[in-house]
């Protein structure tokens, strides 16, 4: 855990993996519950760093953190949602062939496992979901589409994402969800949010 001052109000931590971050991004929400972060405003994970704005006294800070015993995050800790999906992707074939099984199984590989939204980005209420186990890990396409649809489940190297809304995208996709991931009327907006814990189950043909 590498804490760097980055402004006059603002600390970025870096991490070695997926794991790290996702512990020291709920034990910094904890903390800052508990009113031991000051006026620290945003708590912002990404792949290997966790940014924080609107920090006070920063190097102070940075030297704290250095000094924490960050618990391992629970399986079991943070919401839950479950999102039906439908195992009609134009990349279902390949992937059940990267992966060895049959098209049919695809859905219970990706059944079996509990995600966690790890980050956001690329668009609003797109979440990087970590949890695939690392054989299953695929590469992204060589030639990206220019046009994904919206709603579909998609994969690429560690992490699996639903593409909120029609975009470019080199993810291989599986299946599709009808899930809405970003409405600007909902409280939250996103659907996914970092923390959560992500179950995707076999829509009912």
């Amino acid at each position: 855990m590498r804490p760097l001052v980055v402004g006059g109000e603002a600390l970025l931590i870096e991490l070695d993996s997926a794991a790290e971050v996702a512990a020291l991004h709920a034990e910094l929400l904890r903390r800052r519950d508990a009113g031991e972060l000051g006026a620290v405003r945003d708590v912002v994970p990404a792949a290997r760093t966790v940014l924080l704005d609107g920090v006070r006294a920063p190097r102070a800070l940075a030297e704290r953190i250095a000094r924490w015993e960050v618990p391992p995050l629970a399986e079991s800790e943070g919401p839950l949602v479950t999102v039906p999906v439908r195992y009609d992707g134009p990349d279902l074939g390949e992937v059940a062939r990267l992966w060895g099984v049959a098209e049919r199984e695809v859905a219970g590989v990706v059944g079996d496992t509990v995600f966690r939204v790890a980050f956001c980005g690329f668009a609003p209420g797109f979440g990087y979901l970590t949890g695939l186990p690392e054989r299953f890990r695929l590469p992204r396409r060589a030639t990206p589409r220019t046009a994904v649809p919206a709603g579909s489940l998609a994969f690429a190297g560690e992490y699996a994402g639903v593409y909120p809304r029609s975009s470019p995208g080199g993810w291989q996709l599986v299946g599709t969800a009808d899930a809405v991931l970003w409405d600007p009327e909902r409280e939250p907006a996103a659907l996914f949010a970092p923390g959560v814990r992500v179950r995707f189950e076999e829509a009912a043909r």
